[in-house]
């Protein structure tokens, strides 16, 4: 269970970026974009009991839904900046995500740096929030691995049984041809990114809640282990292909390889380039399928 919740914030994002891998793209901003997302979680479920709170003026804990959706608006918002790059500017998503990063980045380090205290990491939060997140089912199965699931339930409905998942496969497939069925192409990129910001704002108020101290280094490399996982678990970067189990089981390998490198002591350098390794094989993998399809 412990692998599974250590998965969980970092696999609901990668049901986002999935999404945006099958329409033949990517997004290098969603690390940082989840990491505003839990700064703001963070700061407005900060104790009222604590004295150096960002927001002394709140007295009361707020329900929990509030700070929630701010998150997923602030992530939606971020992620279609990326979508309208894509969708109407015709942009590349590698570049488009590469300055709505830098973006993201500015914006959490200056939402911190504004504490009256200066730039400190935003901790001390409000106890229902770390027990809701951080809680078990039947004094057994973390929260976090319930919400995990419910997310990719609800990915796989809309993925294989609404029309924006058949179309986004549509265009990741073949644009012009998708174009020439008469599916409209902006409206559903830009439905694909509005779908992966509110992934990213649920994993961010999530994420919050599990490491209970955002600080500007929150959410570095996020994307890339996202990234990472969808590719181990078949979604194909040349587009139109990809399903909601082999993310799951993407995300999983890659968190059990994690472990399993530090429970063997593996020096943290090395780690790195062992991570890296595993991405180039599979995508190189990927690559020689769709070349052999062709």
């Amino acid at each position: 269970w412990k692998i599974l919740a250590q998965a969980s914030t970092r696999g609901i994002m990668a049901l986002g970026v999935a999404g945006l891998i099958v329409l033949a793209g990517t997004d290098l901003s969603a690390g940082r974009i989840l990491g505003c997302g839990a700064a703001i979680s963070a700061s407005l479920l900060q104790s009222v009991t604590y004295a150096s709170r960002m927001y002394p003026q709140i007295t009361e804990p707020l329900p929990l839904f509030i700070p929630l959706i701010i998150s997923i608006v602030v992530c939606v918002a971020f992620s279609l900046l990326n979508g309208f790059g894509v969708a109407k500017l015709h942009m590349h998503a590698f570049i488009i995500s590469l300055g709505t990063q830098l973006i993201a980045y500015g914006v959490l380090c200056l939402y911190i740096d504004s504490q009256a205290g200066g730039a400190q990491p935003i901790a001390t939060l409000d106890p229902e929030y770390i027990e809701f997140v951080n809680g078990e089912l039947f004094g057994e199965i973390p929260h976090l691995v319930i919400f995990f699931a419910i997310a990719a339930i609800v990915m796989w409905f809309v993925w294989n049984k609404t029309t924006l998942g058949k179309n986004m496969f549509a265009i990741g497939g073949n644009k012009e041809a998708a174009a020439v069925s008469g599916v409209n192409i902006t409206k559903n990129i830009m439905g694909v990114y509005l779908v992966a910001g509110v992934l990213y704002g649920l994993a961010a108020f999530l994420e919050a809640g599990r490491i209970q101290s955002v600080n500007t280094g929150t959410g570095l490399n996020y994307d890339l282990d996202a990234i990472s996982g969808c590719v181990i678990g078949g979604v194909s970067f040349s587009g139109g292909v990809g399903t909601i189990p082999g993310i799951l089981i993407g995300v999983i390998i890659l968190q059990v390889i994690n472990y399993s490198l530090y429970y063997l002591g593996v020096n943290a350098y090395l780690q790195y380039i062992i991570k890296g390794l595993i991405i180039i094989l599979a995508v190189a993998i990927d690559v020689r399928k769709y070349i052999a399809k062709k």
